[in-house]
C-alpha cells in the first residue's frame, strides 16, 4: 500500500478519534472540521509564502473549501478526480494530511510528487486524483479520455473534473463537452466561478456566457450550486453523481463562490486604495490566529462563516484549536 494513502487512513482514524471526543461523530460534524481544516491548513501554506519559503507558484483556494470537501465526501472507490491549476483545496480534501503536500511545495523528495510535480500540477492516484494540469482547459481533454475508459470498462464510476470560468472560454471545454455528449459519456464538470479570470472581471473579457443554455444546447444536464452549505452540496452532489451515471451524459456543475484574499494598496487616483484580486502566490493581508481563523468576508462567501450559522460557535473554535495544532504539529 503506498505509503501516503496509508498516512491518509491513520490521520482519518485520528481526526474522528478527536472530534468523537466532543460528542459522537456525525457526517455534519466531519464536513464541519474538513472545512475548517483546508481553511487552517491553506492559511499555513500562506504564512510560510509570505516568507519567502516556497520557490514555486502557489493558487490557494481561501473561499473555495466547501466545494473541496463535498467532492471529496460524495466520491467512491472508482471515481476519478481531475483537476486545474488552483487545487491545493481538493488535494488537501482528499490527501487529508498537509504534510505530504507542504514536502511537495518545498520540492522534497519526500513530498507527494517526490518534489517533481509541485503545486500546479500536483495529483495523488492513490486518492483518487489522477491527474492536474497547468494548461488552461488541457485537463477537460483529459477527463473525456478517462470517462471513455469508464464507460469501455464498465467500472460503475465517474470522473470528476474542475475547471473555471475562465477555461470555459477555452475550445478545449466545449470540444470536451461535445465529446462527452456524443459518446454518453458519465462526467461530473465542476465549473468553479468566481468571475475572474487573473486580473479581470466577466464582464470586462467578454459577453455573457449562460451554462445553462450551453448545457441545453448539447442536451447535456446543469445545476448550480450557491451559498457554501457544504452539507447541502454533499446531498446534492451525490444526486448528481447518480443522475450523470444513470443519464451517461455530462452534468455541467457551476459553483458561485469567491476566491478570498484580496486587498487595497495606497495609489495615487484611488482615495480608498486601489483593490488587488487575490490569484496566485502570497495573501498579504491574509493572518492565522491562535484559535478562530480570521474570516476574510463576513458573509455567506466565505464558508467559515456559513458554518456558524449551522453549528455551535464553541464547538467550532475548539475544532479550529484541536486543528491549527495538529497541522502544525504535522509539519514541524
Amino acid at each position: 500500500m503506498n505509503r501516503y494513502l496509508q498516512a491518509r487512513e491513520r490521520a482519518q482514524r485520528a481526526s474522528r478519534d478527536r472530534v468523537s471526543e466532543l460528542d459522537s461523530v456525525s457526517e455534519r460534524e466531519w464536513i464541519a472540521r474538513e472545512v475548517i481544516r483546508l481553511r487552517i491548513a491553506q492559511m499555513i501554506v500562506n504564512e510560510h509564502n509570505k516568507e519567502g519559503a516556497f520557490k514555486i507558484p502557489i493558487h490557494l483556494a481561501l473561499g473555495h473549501e466547501a466545494i473541496a470537501v463535498s467532492v471529496a465526501m460524495m466520491m467512491e472507490s472508482h471515481d476519478q478526480l481531475v483537476l486545474s491549476h488552483r487545487n491545493i483545496h481538493y488535494n488537501l480534501a482528499r490527501t487529508a494530511l498537509l504534510k505530504p503536500i507542504f514536502d511537495e511545495y518545498l520540492l522534497k523528495e519526500e513530498g507527494l510528487g517526490a518534489g517533481r510535480l509541485g503545486s500546479m500540477n500536483l495529483e495523488n492516484e492513490q486518492a483518487g486524483i489522477v491527474y492536474a494540469s497547468s494548461i488552461l482547459g488541457n485537463n477537460l481533454c483529459v477527463a473525456s479520455g478517462l470517462a471513455l475508459g469508464q464507460q469501455v470498462k464498465a467500472s460503475g464510476g465517474v470522473v470528476i473534473v474542475v475547471t473555471g470560468d475562465g477555461a470555459i472560454e477555452e475550445g478545449a471545454f466545449h470540444e470536451s463537452i461535445e465529446f462527452m455528449r456524443s459518446l454518453h459519456l458519465s462526467c461530473l464538470v465542476i465549473v468553479e466561478n468566481n468571475e475572474w479570470s487573473m486580473a479581470t472581471q466577466i464582464h470586462e473579457r467578454r459577453c455573457s456566457l449562460d451554462l445553462k443554455e450551453f448545457a441545453r444546447a448539447f442536451d447535456a444536464e446543469w445545476a448550480l450550486l450557491k451559498g457554501n452549505d457544504p452539507i447541502k452540496y454533499v446531498e446534492a452532489l451525490r444526486s448528481y453523481r447518480a443522475r450523470a451515471i444513470a443519464e451517461r451524459k455530462p452534468l455541467i456543475v457551476e459553483v458561485s463562490l469567491k476566491t478570498l484574499g484580496d486587498w487595497y494598496v495606497e495609489a495615487e487616483g484611488y482615495p480608498a486604495g486601489k483593490y488587488i484580486n487575490y490569484h496566485a502566490g502570497p495573501a498579504p493581508k491574509v493572518g492565522l490566529t491562535a484559535t478562530w481563523p480570521v474570516l476574510r468576508e463576513d458573509s455567506r462567501d466565505d464558508p467559515l462563516c456559513v458554518l456558524e450559522t449551522l453549528f455551535d460557535k464553541e464547538r467550532l473554535e475548539i475544532m479550529a484549536s484541536d486543528l491549527l495544532n495538529e497541522l502544525h504539529e504535522e509539519i514541524a
